[in-house]
């Protein structure tokens, strides 16, 4: 099992062919076509950025969730 986990990272990145149709950020890290035009960048971002401040918000409330009572939820889970 552990020699085939360690095998996945190597198959995962871009063979020749489609590290030629990558634009130059993007070369070698996956398969097939890179972003078509600057429209996809901006979902692109737009999800990066949303992402983001999910995982922000989330470890916040998580570490103080800022409530008194000791049997709420996410006092709960933080004992």
């Amino acid at each position: 099992m552990l020699l085939l986990l360690l095998q996945i990272p190597i198959r995962t990145f871009a063979c020749e062919v489609c590290q030629n149709k990558q634009p130059k950020v993007l070369q070698g890290v996956t398969h097939g076509t890179g972003p078509q035009g600057n429209l996809d960048y901006i979902i692109i971002w737009s999800a990066v950025i949303v992402v983001a401040i999910t995982f922000f918000l989330s470890v916040k409330y998580l570490v103080s969730p800022r409530e008194a009572e000791n049997s709420h939820i996410k006092n709960i889970v933080l004992k």
